[in-house]
């Protein structure tokens, strides 16, 4: 594919590096030492420019290209340089990178012909929230195509190796340490093990449960370090769903801020010269959970260790670097993607899917799940489908009303069937091919 990028920033270049393997990119902003780094170490088309300049684009009149991607940080550059894109270059699909919620409410969309827009904030924040509902799971995904869902948990309060028998939902992925596999059959759980379940999400509860006893079973005190535009998202989510917030912030004008956005309803406490006493004096040791929500990973664990000396057990930190994944695994923090790392994935699902099958991620990328739903006139109805030749590290279903068949043998395909494959990324091509082609 032909793809031209407005934006050289962290999203910006995550995104050069993935695409640029197999597809033409072309990368424009105004910053000539980031495209000189993309440059250095990516096969791109740079072109140094503003993006909101009609004459940046004089290079690629008459172009044509199959998608243009705008993911600056200012909502304004964005939405003007898809409008100059649109009126320059013969693009197929648009998609844009935005904050404010105002324009998910909006015919802004429509109107610029934009076919995806992308509201990172809203992504990180409503992933927060779901751990409201299921507070013992670390990560929960819910799907198009099914009400199943796909909850991590972690076995922190078995005390050796476990073979459980599901009934309802199956283990389809286990991140022991640093690595990621799906296990066969009656392989067994290990302390520890972070622990993905596909399936009804009462029951997957229950297990949960099993699983980790150690965290509250509800929550409704919350403390968030951090009060910039994504902890204030954050906070206003939580408000929402009737929990109490503190927010904790160094800068007192993002505090006042931040009262002001939140009408009051949340505590903006100052932490301007440390927090060492703060847990005591602002009571903050008896939070059920403490999200620390800044841009800085390195202070989001250390907030993380230190709720967890004061006794918090349910610690969550926003991953802005994915080098940091593996690390606030291993000490026992809930991981939640960042803003930018919400838009970098989902951009990339949003292109990878398709009309036919869409395309997910889980355990930090290390994992792809696969879904295709048969509808009414697809020409896999009545069809008998092939299993695939399995390989190890997948696992394949047909869901059918509310249940779940292991993809072992030939089925017949009726209406509303949904196939499902949980692989990893080293396997996912082979899957990927298998699943289109049906």
């Amino acid at each position: 594919m032909d793809i031209i990028i407005a934006g050289a920033g962290r999203v910006g270049f995550n995104l050069s590096r993935t695409l640029s393997i197999g597809h033409n990119v072309t990368v424009i902003d105004q910053n000539s030492e980031a495209l000189r780094r993309l440059q250095e170490s990516l096969d791109i088309l740079p072109i140094n420019g503003d993006i909101e300049d009609p004459l940046t684009y004089k290079k690629l009149i008459d172009k044509r290209a199959d998608l243009f991607i705008a993911v600056t940080d200012v909502d304004e550059a964005n939405l003007i340089s898809t409008l100059i894109a649109g009126d320059t270059i013969d693009v197929k699909r648009k998609l844009i990178r935005l904050k404010n919620q105002f324009f998910a409410k909006s015919s802004i969309k429509e109107k610029l012909g934009i076919d995806e827009a992308i509201f990172p904030l809203e992504l990180t924040s409503q992933t927060v929230a779901m751990l409201m509902e299921y507070p013992k799971a670390n990560n929960v995904k819910s799907f198009k195509h099914t009400n199943f869902k796909l909850i991590s948990v972690r076995a922190s309060s078995i005390s050796e190796p476990t073979t459980i028998t599901p009934d309802g939902f199956s283990i389809v992925g286990i991140e022991r340490g640093k690595k990621f596999f799906i296990p066969k059959q009656n392989d067994p759980i290990e302390p520890e093990d972070l622990v993905y379940l596909f399936g009804d999400d009462v029951k997957i509860g229950s297990l949960c449960k099993k699983f980790e006893t150690h965290t509250p079973q509800t929550i409704n005190r919350c403390v968030i370090f951090g009060a910039g535009e994504l902890g204030v998202a954050i906070a206003k989510v939580l408000i929402d769903n009737g929990k109490e917030v503190k927010l904790i912030e160094k800068d007192l004008s993002l505090c006042e801020k931040a009262d002001e956005v939140l009408k009051g309803e949340a505590m903006a406490i100052s932490c301007k010269y440390g927090t060492k006493t703060l847990f005591e004096e602002e009571g903050l040791q008896y939070a059920d959970m403490m999200i620390a929500a800044t841009n800085n990973d390195e202070y989001n664990i250390i907030k993380c260790l230190e709720a967890k000396e004061h006794g918090i057990q349910k610690v969550i930190a926003i991953n802005n670097e994915m080098e940091y994944y593996n690390l606030m695994h291993s000490l026992g923090i809930v991981v939640v993607r960042g803003p930018k790392m919400s838009a970098y994935n989902a951009i990339l699902e949003s292109i990878y899917s398709s009309g036919v099958v869409m395309e997910r991620k889980f355990c930090g990328g290390k994992g792809t799940i696969y879904l295709r739903k048969i509808f009414l006139g697809s020409e896999l109805l009545s069809k008998k489908i092939k299993p695939l030749k399995k390989p190890d590290n997948i696992a394949i279903f047909l869901l059918r009303d509310d249940f779940m068949i292991p993809l072992t043998e030939k089925i017949e395909c009726q209406e509303n069937d949904v196939i499902v494959a949980f692989c990893t990324e080293e396997i996912a091509p082979k899957v990927k091919v298998w699943i289109y082609g049906l």
